[in-house]
């Protein structure tokens, strides 16, 4: 895993560069709209799911660094993939992207806050830790390509829209290289791994977006933004979790990267399923109104 001491945090950095170019200020801005959508949505995301996933940690009883790994895919913010199930399920597209702008930023001082925490509440995980330096570091790693990624997009968005592709194929290709790597290293250990963490990763997954869908509309939000929330909230970004636990820079742990590895494979049929039911249940009232 030398090489990955070199291009996984160039992949990272080039994922949050990706991340950047598809981002303005209006994304920021656009919370002014959707206040309330936007404060239960980020409630969930930083407090509520952190908590939901430690209980589960608790009452699985899985092991520190797998237990850590846990932690860290719950304090990953939204992605791309949840915008795209947003869009396919009817949910407010536009709330998504602002849910994803302001996660992203948040998650820069939430993620490294939480993976303390975890680290020092599950003691010794075969790890130094996040500590102050490697805080710092995650910043500069998540932070600067995003700033970056919205500077281009400011002043050159016509080559921001170019590059967007390639800068999301390349990252992909160097993290693909990296995580078959990983699975090479742990190949003896990934059955164990796998049967370990697959049935918390799908409680987890479904938790997480029927936490997303009825959070809002418990809070009387509407059902377009309900799911929109949904995806945003339950779809966590694997890829930056296999990123930070597998970085030689950050974390450095194959086994906390096996969470986010087996729940990216799990969270495509659960929110595919939570997407269908939120539908559904869309289509019942207008049905009603049109035999009416």
């Amino acid at each position: 895993m030398a090489l990955a001491s070199v291009f996984l945090p160039i992949a990272l950095a080039i994922i949050m560069l990706g991340l950047g170019l598809s981002l303005t200020i209006a994304d920021f801005r656009r919370v002014v709209a959707y206040p309330k959508a936007t404060i239960v949505a980020l409630t969930c995301q930083v407090l509520l799911l952190p908590a939901v996933c430690l209980g589960l940690v608790l009452a699985f009883g899985l092991p520190p660094a797998l237990a850590v790994g846990m932690m860290l895919l719950a304090a990953s913010p939204g992605g791309t993939t949840a915008n795209l199930y947003s869009h396919l399920f009817g949910g407010d597209v536009a709330l998504n992207v602002t849910l994803t702008a302001i996660n992203s930023v948040l998650a820069v001082f939430t993620l490294p806050l939480v993976t303390n925490l975890s680290l020092s509440y599950f003691g010794n995980a075969g790890t130094l830790g996040l500590q102050f330096d490697k805080t710092v570091q995650v910043i500069a790693i998540v932070l600067v390509p995003v700033a970056i990624g919205m500077a281009v997009r400011a002043y050159a968005p016509r080559f921001a829209e170019r590059m967007s592709k390639p800068v999301k194929i390349a990252s992909a290709v160097i993290l693909l290289l990296v995580i078959l790597g990983a699975l090479l290293q742990e190949l003896d250990n990934l059955g164990g791994y796998i049967s370990s963490v697959g049935l918390i990763t799908a409680v987890f997954s479904a938790i997480s977006l029927t936490v997303g869908y009825w959070a809002p509309r418990l809070a009387g939000v509407g059902r377009r933004q309900a799911i929109a929330s949904c995806m945003e909230i339950g779809i966590h970004n694997a890829t930056l979790s296999i990123a930070v636990a597998l970085s030689p820079a950050l974390l450095n742990n194959a086994q906390m990267a096996v969470p986010a590895a087996t729940y990216g494979v799990v969270m495509f049929f659960t929110a595919a399923v939570a997407g269908f039911l939120v539908r559904s249940r869309a289509a019942e009232p207008a049905a009603e109104a049109t035999a009416a």
